[in-house]
């Protein structure tokens, strides 16, 4: 939006001022009943103290905000509404944020979104509900989520994932407890531990060599990990599975989970990449679908909410409901910001409109762009060939290898980026990797097509696949062994050496390449050669190193025991 065509301010207030809302809910009742008799309730009053409108009536008050509520209930998810009614008043505001319903906007921000969503930028009032004691409008949207993706009970996250994993993780597992998990996981399931004090029992995923990806955790693998625990008088208080993984690989979660239940313990799914499964004949099914208690997803990623914005979901009764709220209640804002929260409430709507469709034309474009790039010449395709002992693989994502062309993710993804204007959404040492979504479009498809045709031809034409790409032997992480505890190791006291020096010490920090956010070593394990040569090489050929307060990785903080 240009400056010239952005909103102006004192116009969308005097709107407001023509269509001033009282509060839609209270905050002690859901029921319709309720909800007219308390809004009215003040408006009589201040009519029989004159400071109401003269040539209006009661009756007449009652009968505009009636057909308000029919209106927009009809037309707009429960959140929406109760946002958009509350941004319409005409209130004299003496409350936060600071900008004051976009009154003091900053100018440098509304010249590159405008100044509506700083109107709609509104902190916990009455009528907006409160995320962590919910009643109304929360409440409501949070139950047409549970309703619409299979749930007992959904919560809105505004801490992204990472909080889900985190507050899942916090509620099932006390300090000292173990928790069977497997070593690829994400970061924030490593931070979970420091906050929960929870002991990893890991397992190591299936792994490819010549793409160099992880895959997911089979039921056998859950089974043994739990014995393996038996064995040592110790019970794991959670399985924590990651499916389906970034590349889109989806474990067999139906036979883990009736696995974990069989020994009564509850099964955590990290669904961050599907929150769309399910939603489409030729989709995966769904973790609550397949029988996890609680499932985490990222509403933001192939769904359409904004970024930051997330749901948690329970199944079953095994987990503690109530510790669950405390945990959100720990770990998220105390000042939830609005539009992310309906922001999750239009995703579910978006999506319930036609939940068996919807995915439609996204599932036709990424089956039309697999099927033309499995035959450009020196182009890999990922598939289940290669990872032939999981269910599935997510049809929305396309994971493409170059070491036959003689490139790296790294540089193939910086041509595509260069040279046909292609953005990709991971980029690996041997891959990359695409995701196709409800935004996708035909034109974008044939554009990546197209690059790839291009990439392919000159890199014949120009003999690169003369240069070799050499493939990986092991996982980085295959041969790990840890001392300290992530929670021990996270508050032990620490120094920095040299990475010479480092190896065979007990690593203070998180270090992992970035993106997936994998770590490749996690505070309390032995720095290995493997895992420093594998981060030496990788950050050589272009990948971003977090986590390591030396981002060069000239030198690593290590536990000082």
């Amino acid at each position: 939006m240009s400056c010239s065509t952005l909103p102006n301010l004192s116009l969308q207030l005097d709107f407001a001022k023509k269509w001033t809302s009282v509060s839609l809910r209270p905050r002690t009742s859901t029921c319709c009943t309720c909800q007219k008799r308390s809004t009215l309730e003040p408006k009589k009053k201040r009519d029989r103290k004159g400071r109401g409108e003269k040539n209006r009536s009661v009756t007449e008050d009652k009968s505009l905000i009636s057909r308000s509520r029919i209106s927009q209930q009809n037309s707009l998810p429960p959140l929406i509404g109760a946002l958009k009614a509350s941004a319409e008043k005409n209130a004299a505001s003496f409350h936060f944020p600071g900008h004051n319903r976009g009154h003091a906007a900053p100018s440098s921000l509304t010249q590159l979104i405008g100044v509506r969503p700083f109107i709609h930028d509104l902190p916990e009032l009455p009528e907006l509900d409160n995320l962590f004691s919910p009643e109304g409008p929360i409440l409501e949207a949070q139950m047409q989520a549970s309703k619409l993706f299979g749930s007992s009970e959904t919560w809105f996250l505004v801490g992204g994932t990472t909080c889900g994993i985190q507050a899942a993780i916090m509620a099932t597992c006390s300090p000292g407890e173990h928790i069977i998990l497997p070593r690829n996981s994400h970061i924030s399931a490593i931070s979970a531990m420091v906050l929960s004090g929870a002991i990893p029992k890991y397992i190591l995923p299936e792994y490819d060599c010549k793409w160099d990806i992880a895959g997911g955790v089979t039921p056998s693998q859950v089974g043994k990990a739990i014995k393996e625990l038996q064995m040592d008088g110790k019970k794991p208080a959670a399985v924590f599975i990651t499916s389906p993984t970034y590349h889109g690989i989806c474990s067999d979660l139906s036979d883990i989970s009736q696995l974990c239940h069989a020994y009564g313990i509850p099964v955590i799914v990290d669904e961050a990449h599907g929150a769309h499964l399910g939603f489409h004949p030729q989709m995966p099914h769904s973790a609550l679908k397949q029988g996890a208690d609680l499932v985490v997803q990222s509403t933001h990623k192939v769904l359409c909410s904004l970024t930051q914005s997330s749901m948690l979901h329970m199944s079953g009764s095994i987990v503690d409901r109530e510790r669950i709220c405390r945990c959100l209640q720990t770990l998220q804002s105390s000042s939830p910001s609005y539009l992310l929260l309906a922001s999750l409430d239009a995703a579910r709507a978006q999506l319930g409109e036609n939940p068996g469709t919807v995915f439609n034309k996204a599932l036709e474009l990424a089956i039309e762009a697999s099927t033309i790039i499995k035959t450009i010449p020196g182009i890999s395709v990922l598939d289940l060939s290669t990872f032939n002992e999981f269910p599935a693989i997510d049809p929305l994502r396309l994971t493409l290898g170059f070491w036959s062309l003689g490139l790296s993710g790294y540089e193939a993804d910086d041509i595509l980026d260069r040279d046909h204007g292609v953005i990709s959404e991971l980029v690996g040492t041997q891959s990359i990797t695409f995701a196709i979504n409800l935004g996708t479009c035909r034109e974008h498809n044939q554009r990546l097509v197209s690059g790839l045709k291009k990439l392919s031809m000159s890199s014949l034409h120009s003999k690169t696949t003369e240069k070799r790409v050499e493939s990986r032997e092991h996982a980085p992480f295959n041969d790990i062994c840890i001392s300290l505890n992530p929670r021990d190791a996270f508050f032990a006291n620490k120094r920095s050496v040299s990475i010479k020096e480092s190896l065979g010490k007990v690593c203070g920090e998180l270090i992992c390449p970035y993106p997936p956010g994998i770590p490749v070593i996690i505070p309390g394990e032995i720095i290995t050669e493997r895992a420093l040569n594998y981060l030496l090489d990788v950050r050589k050929k272009g990948a971003v190193i977090t986590g390591a307060s030396d981002s060069h990785l000239s030198s690593i903080v290590i536990c000082d025991v």
